[in-house]
């Protein structure tokens, strides 16, 4: 009976001199997963459709140059701190701490060198069940501003079944804050259209409205009545091109959803997205408080997949499973402070169902 294989081959050298891999992992089932040690970049994640067919699901860039010199965040592993930080500070134990801004006036995914820009240290191995590919990174005391040293384990496994997991752990020397996810750009169809007529429904009741610079205005609002109620599917276009507020300041979702029961220690729905024929589904289980949705508003065609094709405005939507924005700002959200002697621990999962 096949069994799920892993192996690796070169993916060139970053700007600093350093050696980067592409891993592949491989199911089964047909799916695959194509991972960069540069920024843990999940560069291929293909799925087959109900007639056979596997499709590369996420949007990707052909080369490791292109990733390092103009890459928006595609398929990288971001940290410490997914999301933003509003104006790169937080008080933590009464110690002010500042990260350099880049998005702003803002901390985004942990400044301008965060871990989306690092070459991580890779093991793999491949059993009956699962093919699985560790990356480990240690991030100094001070990096980008942060405090403690903060030792991470990134871990991407493929089942039997075409399941893609991310186990995220961290461990701290000082107390600090944490947030990392993946951003991955998914189109189920594949064929480098717009994701428009995908459709989405998120497992969340409220999500948090941002002001012009994507920091949140405040408390958690229900989604009831507004264009980011997903508690049903709904066509991403019916949402992203509303006349509303929020929508048009952000060009489409740039928001943050809280999700149904927080913080688990057993991963639960948060998302399930569809491509327009429903060939391909994806449901996203996390157990993370936060799902941020973002339609790939500021992609204008610039940049080109490795057929060549041109990444254009909604042409992916991510869904980055963290922390709250701002959290180590806000006490009244959950809290992302990781102390010494404590592990965070962070699990994600993209399933793909039948229909």
């Amino acid at each position: 009976m096949p069994r799920p294989t892993v192996r690796s081959r070169p993916f060139g050298t970053t700007p600093r001199g350093e050696e980067a891999e592409l891993w592949r992992l491989e199911s089964p089932s047909g799916a695959y997963a194509e991972i960069l040690t540069y920024g843990g970049i999940l560069h291929a994640l293909g799925v087959p459709d109900p007639a056979g067919r596997t499709g590369n699901v996420v949007l990707s860039l052909p080369s490791l140059d292109r990733y390092a010199e103009k890459s928006p965040y595609l398929g990288a592993l971001v940290g410490r701190y997914a999301n933003r930080i509003a104006h790169g500070r937080f008080t933590l134990d009464g110690t002010r701490h500042a990260i350099p801004v880049n998005d702003r006036g803002h901390a985004l995914h942990g400044g301008p060198g965060g871990f989306d820009t690092r070459v991580w240290e890779a093991t793999a191995d491949a059993d009956a069940d699962t093919a699985t590919l560790r990356l480990r990174l240690r991030s100094p005391d001070g990096d980008m501003g942060f405090p403690g040293t903060l030792d991470v384990t990134a871990t991407y496994s493929l089942d039997a079944h075409g399941t893609l997991a991310l186990d995220c752990t961290a461990t701290t020397d000082r107390p600090t804050v944490v947030s990392l996810s993946n951003h991955a750009y998914f189109n189920l169809a594949a064929d480098g259209g717009d994701v428009l007529d995908h459709t989405l429904r998120v497992d969340g009741g409220g999500y948090l409205p941002v002001g012009p610079t994507g920091i949140p205005l405040g408390p958690v609002v229900p989604v009831a009545g507004t264009p980011f109620d997903l508690t049903a599917p709904r066509r991403l276009r019916d949402g992203v091109l509303a006349d509303d507020a929020q929508v048009r300041e952000a060009g489409g979702y740039d928001h943050c959803w809280v999700l149904a029961g927080r913080e688990s220690d057993a991963p639960r729905r948060a998302a399930r997205l569809a491509s327009p024929d429903g060939g391909r589904v994806m449901e996203v289980w996390t157990t993370a408080p936060g799902l941020q949705v973002y339609t790939a508003n500021q992609l204008d065609g610039t940049l080109t997949d490795p057929a060549g094709r041109p990444l254009r405005r909604h042409g992916g939507v991510c869904l980055e499973t963290q922390h709250l924005p701002d959290a180590p700002n806000r006490p009244e959200y959950p809290s992302p402070v990781l102390r010494p002697g404590t592990p965070a621990r962070r699990r994600t999962e993209f399933r793909f169902p039948e229909g």
